[in-house]
């Protein structure tokens, strides 16, 4: 984690091996293409526990490498207590988000809770980043490009907000 963030988020997804590990790398790479990267702590999880401990899916990894974003990741479940440590919880989908808000200990906790999605252009509809877990290859370079474009918003969010210039 950075040294002292002024904005730290948590993506989530199930498993934490596809989605949410494969938003935090993108998200990595475009602030430090930003020149922002120290001011934003990032970090994944997932809702479920099936995979805690496990590297991302090798599909995720590999669609990473081919883009040149180096994915580093120990899955590792969503707890209650972690929303004391982030500033925003960023789900892939309803599910997860519906989850997350069962979890959540307080409102002010539930009022952190966002579908990453929402930050994409022209947001509407179906906000859910799809699991590409069971299907093949394509589905992951196809998720790649969902997520780059709702992290790209997102920066532009956090810039126009809490990492606007002083």
């Amino acid at each position: 984690m950075a040294e002292d963030p002024r904005v730290r988020l948590c993506f989530v997804c199930l498993g934490n091996i596809c989605r949410s590990p494969t938003a935090a790398a993108v998200m990595e790479h475009r602030l430090r293409e930003a020149g922002l990267a120290g001011r934003v702590a990032i970090e994944s999880a997932g809702t479920g526990s099936w995979h805690v401990g496990e590297p991302p899916d090798r599909r995720a990894a590999a669609e990473a490498r081919r883009r040149g974003i180096p994915m580093r990741n120990e899955a590792r479940q969503f707890r209650p207590a972690d929303f004391d440590r982030f500033d925003l919880v960023l789900a892939m989908d309803s599910e997860n988000a519906g989850e997350l808000e069962r979890i959540a200990p307080s409102r002010e906790a539930r009022q952190k809770i966002r579908l990453l999605r929402s930050f994409g252009a022209g947001a509407t509809g179906d906000l859910a980043v799809p699991d590409p877990y069971f299907g093949g290859e394509d589905g992951f370079a196809s998720v790649f490009d969902i997520i780059d474009d709702a992290c790209l918003g997102l920066l532009e969010d956090l810039r126009r907000g809490p990492l606007a210039a002083p």
